[in-house]
């Protein structure tokens, strides 16, 4: 059954929004904002209690919001969130792609090869399902596509390889996406890299066995660098709306030079007073992978 929108004075009055990878953290905080903004908005995850957790929070503060559990690596699955948007709200007019995991920290010849295809089934074909499904659904009437980079997707990133090629890839795809409709006017494909979100995406870490310490500079980088979802919410909210209306092809990057002279300075000003924060991480340890025990142990069991 149709919901209807209420009539509300904001950026995003009377658009419906589907933000993937939204129960918590970054799609969160953009679901959140975009619903504050006049936004009927679609939320998604694999999670049913977290999904239901977060789609209740938004209602009971009178904003318009459904949720729908969705492996975006999964083509069906996108497609059956996209009809439900429909089916609820009548339309879709923003669709975003935010839906993404890590992948343990290490070499990649030491992690598991079903933990990088988890990176690629999430941060790759999660983006491609979620903005062919977008594109058809929004057709010749068009919309806003954004989806969402990351650290690596300017230059290579040791250790992290697995999500840092993932984002090279998203940025690449998404430009080519951009060129191929450019001159559909009405059709708006975005990029936006929220620079480091303190999240438990950020927080939360798997490390591979003997790498754990070389994670010990992330919790300086946090505290100069990290900032709360709001913050790379509001540049969402800014692709979103009429800002950009005609525009295509935009990347836009939360850590400006300002973000980083103000962090580098106020770690400097911590350390001379001795009032540093402290950051915690919740690192994980990882076997690491060995391809020549397991076929070892392939050989064995045949």
């Amino acid at each position: 059954m149709m919901m209807s929108i209420p009539i509300e004075i904001g950026q995003l009055n009377g658009k419906v929004a589907v933000i993937t990878g939204s129960s918590r953290g970054l799609g969160y905080g953009i679901a959140e904002l975009f619903a504050k903004e006049g936004a009927a908005v679609v939320l998604s995850a694999r999670s049913q209690h977290t999904l239901d957790e977060a789609v209740n929070t938004l209602t009971e503060q009178g904003y318009q919001a459904s949720g729908f559990v969705c492996d975006v690596g999964q083509l069906e699955q996108v497609q059956a969130l996209a009809a439900h948007a429909i089916d609820t709200f009548g339309k879709i007019d923003i669709w975003i792609n935010n839906a993404g995991v890590s992948g343990p920290y290490g070499p990649t010849d030491l992690i598991t090869p079903a933990d990088f295809e988890r990176v690629v089934q999430t941060n790759i074909l999660g983006t491609y399902y979620g903005s062919l499904v977008a594109l058809h659904t929004f057709g010749q009437r068009g919309g806003k596509l954004i989806n969402m980079l990351g650290r690596g997707d300017s230059k290579p990133v040791k250790y992290q390889n697995a999500y840092a090629s993932s984002k090279a890839w998203v940025r690449s795809f998404t430009m080519a996406l951009a060129q191929e409709h450019k001159s559909q006017k009405n059709l708006s494909v975005l990029a936006l890299n929220p620079g480091l979100v303190d999240t438990d995406l950020l927080r939360k870490l798997d490390a591979v066995q003997g790498y754990e310490r070389r994670l010990n500079p992330l919790r300086t980088v946090i505290r100069m660098w990290a900032k709360p979802p709001h913050v790379p919410a509001e540049a969402a909210l800014h692709l979103a709306s009429r800002a950009t209306d005609g525009k295509t092809g935009i990347i836009s990057s939360v850590l400006g030079p300002r973000i980083l002279f103000s962090g580098v300075y106020n770690e400097i000003r911590q350390r001379l007073t001795r009032k540093t924060t402290p950051v915690t991480l919740d690192i994980t340890t990882r076997a690491p992978f060995m391809l020549a025990r397991h076929e070892r142990e392939i050989e064995k069991q045949g």
